[in-house]
């Protein structure tokens, strides 16, 4: 069974690497802009096909002082005119099964947040809106059991565009390791993506909010290339010291074009 299909422009399980990439949390539209601009500009100078992401709710954050984004009707406004000004296709997280139909009117995919990849109604309720639905593996899930999501999402809709995300694994309280053998065995069910960003984030480990160790994302974006993905998914900020939500592990925008410039080396060669 072949698993590609394309999003907008951008050719999913092609053997083409492709980009998600975006701030956590859509901080104001003129952030939101600037970032996709900036972005949209490296991918396009490498050839890697490009969609952006940001969140118009963060609804899983530590604390409940913490930023959580402009809301549904604000955030999919924006993202709507962001794509339209850009030609990118835009992908946001729901994380209430209620809200799958109205995000689907502005945005090309959903993205289940990884702690709720095992919610029945919610994963149905984004295949019934005919959008590309990206399942983030959740840290407490076995690889394999993710063929269970992805079976879930095409029996509601038996065409659905499904993918899957791996973001590491919980390793005792407040970290995360990543198993690459999890790629391999997740591609059986569906595309892959590996997220370089949340995978080297320790979890509420700093006071209230999740630190991380982003010195570590070319390691293992170079390694998850190496071993076979489909799509890389990074976090990018323009200044992560001041972003809104999860700047300890978001890749400063500086970094990118070097870090993309090896992926696509490395992915040519693994070819």
């Amino acid at each position: 069974m072949s698993h590609e299909f394309e999003i907008g422009n951008v050719q999913v399980g092609s053997g083409k690497l492709f980009l998600i990439a975006g701030p956590c949390v859509i901080e104001s539209e003129a952030h939101a802009r600037a970032m996709a601009d900036a972005i949209q500009r490296i991918a396009s100078d490498l050839g890697i096909p490009y969609i952006f992401k940001a969140s118009y709710d963060k609804a899983n954050r530590t604390s409940v002082k913490s930023f959580r984004g402009p809301g549904l009707e604000e955030g999919c406004k924006i993202l709507r005119r962001l794509a339209q000004a850009t030609g990118l296709p835009v992908l946001t997280d729901v994380h209430d099964a209620h809200d799958c139909e109205r995000v689907a009117e502005d945005v090309d995919v959903l993205q289940i947040p990884a702690f709720l990849c095992r919610q029945t109604d919610l994963l149905v309720a984004a295949a019934k809106t005919g959008r590309a639905v990206n399942v983030k593996k959740g840290q407490f899930v076995a690889p394999w059991d993710m063929e269970h999501a992805v079976a879930k999402i095409r029996t509601a809709q038996s065409s659905a565009r499904v993918f899957l995300t791996e973001r590491g694994a919980s390793f005792g309280y407040n970290n995360l390791v990543v198993d690459m053998r999890s790629l391999a065995i997740m591609r059986k069910y569906a595309p892959v993506v590996f997220d370089g960003t949340h995978s080297v984030q320790t979890p509420s480990s700093s006071g209230g909010v999740s630190g991380g160790q982003p010195e570590f994302i070319p390691v293992l974006a170079r390694a998850a290339v190496g071993a076979g993905i489909d799509g890389i998914f990074l976090e990018v900020h323009d200044d992560p010291a001041n972003a809104k939500s999860d700047g300890a592990n978001a890749l400063d925008l500086k970094h990118l074009r070097p870090l993309l410039e090896k992926l696509l080396a490395i992915h040519a060669a693994a070819k």
